[in-house]
């Protein structure tokens, strides 16, 4: 379908593919772009029940690719005009708004999730409707130490304010049987069980007719609208770019440009000993 994903379909089930896995799937313009368009057309096709995304490689997606990111934040730091709130939030709600596809689609939505799923990446997969998750892979927003605020209301929303605290103030990485106790994804299974368990649910909610699934998911969906889904999201976006031209957030793209975007990184994580950087990343918590 595009350089970025790839569609199949089998038995009442649309499974969109994010196909960079040399990149860990990390989120482009056009990879939202073509991800938009696949999962609308997955909505309006005749014959398909369920949507279900999953991706190629050792990570499922491992944020936005931060280092067009961090480069265009840069670029900006030369010119006259201040950071333009606004423009930021139109840019950052044009991916958004994306992600939510995956919730304001009539039909329901399975994600499979194997390695790493942080940042963006759990922006985009927290508006699935579920989440199976192998059980080696990892959850966690560690821009909100310093860089980032979720755009996704979904975290509080799934796991409660207190776990949703606990881990966006100290932004922790979360192992999968922890996402399975507080709630943050629906199974965890063997990683080379996914495919099959994910699939094999997506294929048992397609048994049931097409408007009893759509009528069930509207019902259940319009509680979390009534509890404010949107004008969250409005917040946690507005935040987000706020965050990242805080003085501490310009001093870390400062950073990013004399080292590297990783090394950066590594600097930020490492006071923790997680993601990676230290025993705290290789612990079952």
């Amino acid at each position: 379908m595009g350089t970025t994903l790839r569609t199949e379909t089998a038995d009442g089930v649309r499974t969109i593919v994010l196909t960079r896995p040399e990149a860990y799937n990390t989120i482009t313009h056009e990879l939202a772009s073509e991800l938009g368009q696949a999962i609308d057309e997955a909505d309006a096709a005749k014959g398909v029940k369920v949507i279900l995304l999953r991706s190629e490689g050792p990570a499922f997606c491992a944020g936005y690719g931060l280092d067009w990111s961090t480069e265009a934040q840069s670029e900006k730091e030369g010119r006259t005009r201040k950071w333009d709130s606004m423009a930021d939030y139109r840019m950052m709600s044009g991916f958004v708004s994306v992600y939510q596809k995956l919730w304001y689609a009539s039909k329901p939505t399975v994600a499979a999730v194997q390695g790493w799923c942080i940042c963006g990446g759990t922006d985009l997969v927290l508006w699935s409707d579920l989440i199976v998750a192998a059980e080696d892979s990892v959850f966690g927003y560690p821009t909100s130490r310093l860089w980032g605020v979720p755009t996704t209301p979904m975290w509080v929303f799934r796991v409660g304010f207190e776990n949703a605290k606990r881990y966006l103030l100290t932004g922790d990485e979360i192992s999968a049987p922890k996402a399975k106790e507080i709630g943050l994804v629906h199974e965890i299974v063997p990683p080379e069980r996914l495919l099959d368990e994910a699939t094999a649910l997506a294929k048992r909610m397609a048994l049931v007719p097409l408007n009893q699934l759509q009528m069930i998911k509207l019902y259940c969906n319009q509680m979390a609208e009534n509890m404010g889904v949107q004008s969250t999201r409005t917040v946690g976006i507005f935040l987000d770019g706020v965050a990242r031209h805080t003085q501490e957030g310009d001093d870390f793209v400062t950073l990013a440009r004399e080292v590297g975007f990783r090394e950066a990184v590594r600097r930020r994580d490492a006071p923790f000993g997680d993601y990676g950087s230290g025993p705290r990343s290789r612990r079952k918590r």
